[in-house]
């Protein structure tokens, strides 16, 4: 009730009012069942600006660290990515990356829309990096259709490392589902794993036209974090 109320009354007409996203293929979301939103991944806003135009609930999965803050500051965080319909995952790796793999196999399950980005982690220079094949693992285990989306100018509204949003015009693009059933029952297979995230990105990079590059982007943050030390 919460989330409706934000998403339909509070929220969602102010920014969808200030900020006008333009919007292409809301037809492809099935209106019922388990789906998964594969996007690519620009600025914190992603996950806000996604839910607001899709008519159904749409859950994400966001860092733990976002829900276990302290003080006011802790509280107001973890309030809004509750409200925003986000589940905590630990990113640490191990038994953790199996668990959060988990909780996004019941979200889809229970017939819900879950958001998720192949890369892993906001891009560090708007160009696009190389898939992790846990979404891979997800679709073939799910069995649900898998919607590739691509924000369009996100980072130009809110770039890494700012707080306030610029006002300034935003498009999302959905695609046609994608189809793996020929993929059926080898989510065992590392290889198969790789050769439907590569899917995925070639489609996320024709739909928004970044720069492919074939690394990881954590890989990118961490160079950069110890060149910067």
């Amino acid at each position: 009730m919460f989330y409706w109320f934000m998403k339909n009354i509070v929220v969602g007409p102010l920014l969808l009012g200030i900020f006008r996203p333009w919007v292409v293929g809301l037809e492809n979301i099935p209106k019922t069942g388990g789906v998964i939103l594969a996007s690519n991944h620009l600025s914190f806003i992603d996950s806000i600006f996604l839910p607001l135009v899709v008519s159904r609930r749409v859950v994400f999965l966001a860092k733990s660290e976002y829900f276990t803050g302290t003080g006011l500051k802790g509280w107001a965080t973890r309030q809004f990515f509750k409200a925003s319909g986000q589940l905590p995952i630990d990113r640490s790796g191990g038994k953790a990356s199996e668990d959060s793999l988990n909780t996004g196999l019941r979200v889809l399950g229970a017939g819900g829309v879950l958001g998720i980005y192949p890369e892993g982690t906001r891009s560090p220079d708007a160009r696009m990096y190389r898939g992790r094949t846990g979404v891979a693992r997800m679709v073939l285990e799910s069995g649900v259709p898998v919607i590739p989306v691509a924000m369009i100018d996100t980072e130009k509204a809110m770039p890494t490392g700012t707080r306030i949003p610029k006002v300034r015009r935003i498009g999302i693009v959905l695609g046609a589902p994608l189809d793996f059933t020929r993929f059926e029952g080898m989510e065992g297979d590392r290889f198969v794993l790789r050769s439907v995230t590569d899917e995925l990105m070639y489609e996320l990079q024709r739909l928004s036209t970044q720069e492919y590059v074939d690394v990881y982007a954590t890989s990118v943050k961490e160079k950069r974090a110890d060149l910067s030390r």
